[in-house]
């Protein structure tokens, strides 16, 4: 968990703290490019590849997380 939460930050550029309850959307660092940063993260780190429709019904970090582990 803790890997992810470091991969997830670096692809989205967030130095404040994540925590898996949070809701990733409403970070002020979010935004397209960033969603593509997590995307590709998700495919190389993991090798999980998501449809944007899926990924959309992701709302928090523990979401994200899941969905890498559950693939």
């Amino acid at each position: 968990m803790e890997k992810f939460i470091e991969l997830f930050a670096e692809a989205i550029e967030r130095e404040d703290e994540i925590k898996m309850q949070d809701e990733f959307r409403e970070y002020p660092e979010w935004s397209s490019i960033t969603y593509l940063s997590v995307i590709a993260m998700m495919d190389e780190e993991y090798g999980v590849q998501i449809e944007e429709a899926e990924f959309k019904k992701l709302r928090t970090v523990q979401a994200l997380y899941d969905a890498c582990n559950n693939k």
